[in-house]
């Protein structure tokens, strides 16, 4: 049976130095904890998206000895009435504020796992170049969790693996404990290195030790079975002119493949087969203008384009219409309304990521910035009485009473928007010349309200 011994940093169970079972602070390294800022309130969605978030409210649920219990810490997390979250080795805090406005310390303790057991669960992940791939991409796949099941370590806690500790008195999981529970199922979605912390190492210290354990198996199977000295780098560059030379670059492809047409196959029933021939499209149109760009003489000198937020990119998406059922499945996951979708889609078609930013972003220039932007504005207009009288918020100039807008970009262009059914609304491409952006103000884009 495990003993219990307050410390100054925590309670501790078992002994570390043993092997055993080990839960609370009193054995962590300094520094080794992450807080997360109180999350907001999860509006039309579960607690848990990912497996792994499921199997960790299953524990919950399989641990407490009340349900009702959980219920209301469901309840309380999705008021949001849990606090900042923090993480460490065998322990996650945060501080519950119940119905009456109490406020209650609230932890949940797991089991970290021995030396000897993360000894195998690194061996586990290092054999296979995938499990590290799938962690680095903040993934957690089964055959990763059976991997370390079957070399005897369980990464998912189980039934009475979730032991609370909470303010209020109570022995069993409490709402307030549940509540945390289910706030760490979100956190564990986004971050299957929160799990690895509780379970005792933090994500710096794994990664470092697996790109250890992996070029030491690289430098035994290169070596025979006998890990190698190394080459001096003068040697190394001496043996780059005996390398044969590359092969020849693939041909370019005029256009891309056609998807194929899945309307006459049954599929799951969670599955849309409109959505997944306009994905499959849409890969192949990626595909060859990725192979066009690096067959572009310029390619080796040009710095590769930023990736798109998984938002921008849904925009892009949408741009190429893909019809009105995968655009409102498009403008729901990118956290837009269909009229929203619309609009950034005219942005993204009159500038990219740029014109999307233009319309999304506010921002307030420095002041050498903003003092630059006034000189161009000044000096846009020929004389006083041709220039209009904009009122300025921001990187924002409005004409007034004009239903038109300046809207000055990180790159000092500037970007036209016209007033449409009481939003600003895309107008026109940017132009350096603010005077020229707003002259420039198409007549004939649609309505965004049509």
């Amino acid at each position: 049976m495990n003993t219990r011994d307050e410390r100054e940093d925590g309670p501790v169970y078992g002994d570390p130095t043993d092997g055993g079972t080990v839960y609370g602070s009193g054995t962590e390294r300094p520094g080794v904890e992450r807080t997360f800022a109180a999350l907001p309130v999860p509006r039309g969605r579960g607690f848990a998206q990912t497996w792994w978030g499921r199997a960790w409210l299953k524990a919950l649920a399989d641990t407490a000895l009340d349900g009702e219990q959980v219920k209301r810490g469901r309840r309380h997390a999705r008021s949001g009435a849990v606090g900042a979250v923090s993480v460490r080795p065998g322990r996650v805090t945060a501080v519950v504020q119940d119905r009456d406005h109490t406020r209650y310390r609230a932890d949940v303790l797991l089991q970290q796992l021995s030396a000897a057991d993360w000894d195998r669960l690194l061996d586990v992940v290092a054999d296979r170049a995938g499990h590290l791939a799938a962690l680095l991409d903040r993934d957690l796949p089964p055959v990763l969790a059976q991997d370390a099941a079957a070399a005897g370590v369980e990464l998912l806690p189980g039934i009475g693996d979730l032991e609370p500790e909470c303010d209020c008195g109570a022995w069993d999981h409490c709402a307030h404990t549940a509540a945390l529970s289910h706030q760490v199922a979100r956190l564990l979605d986004e971050d299957p290195f929160v799990l690895l912390l509780l379970r005792g190492r933090d994500e710096e210290e794994l990664l470092a030790e697996l790109q250890r354990r992996s070029a030491s198996r690289a430098g035994m199977a290169a070596g025979g079975g006998r890990t190698q000295a190394g080459v001096p780098a003068g040697a190394a560059y001496a043996a780059l002119d005996a390398l044969p030379p590359l092969p020849a670059p693939p041909p370019p492809v005029a256009t891309p493949g056609p998807a194929p047409v899945l309307g006459d196959c049954t599929p799951p029933p969670e599955v849309a087969t409109d959505a997944l021939e306009f994905l499959i499209g849409d890969a192949a149109a990626r595909a060859q203008g990725l192979l066009a760009e690096a067959l572009s003489p310029g390619h080796p000198n040009d710095s590769p384009a930023p990736a798109l937020t998984l938002a921008q990119d849904a925009v892009r998406q949408a741009a190429a219409g893909p019809g009105a059922a995968v655009s409102a499945r498009l403008a729901d996951g990118s956290g837009r309304d269909p009229r929203g979708l619309v609009l950034a889609v005219r942005a993204w078609q009159l500038g990219g990521a740029a014109g999307l930013a233009a319309l999304e972003e506010e921002w307030v220039p420095a002041p050498e910035v903003a003092a630059r932007a006034r000189d161009r504005l000044a000096a846009a207009w020929a004389d006083e009485a041709s220039r209009p009288r904009l009122r300025a918020a921001g990187n924002r100039w409005t004409v007034v009473g004009g239903g038109t807008q300046l809207r000055y970009g990180r790159d000092g262009r500037w970007w036209p928007f016209r007033k449409e059914g009481g939003r600003w609304a895309p107008g026109g491409p940017a132009a350096d010349d603010p005077a020229a952006a707003l002259a420039g103000i198409a007549p004939d884009l649609p309505d965004a309200n049509s």
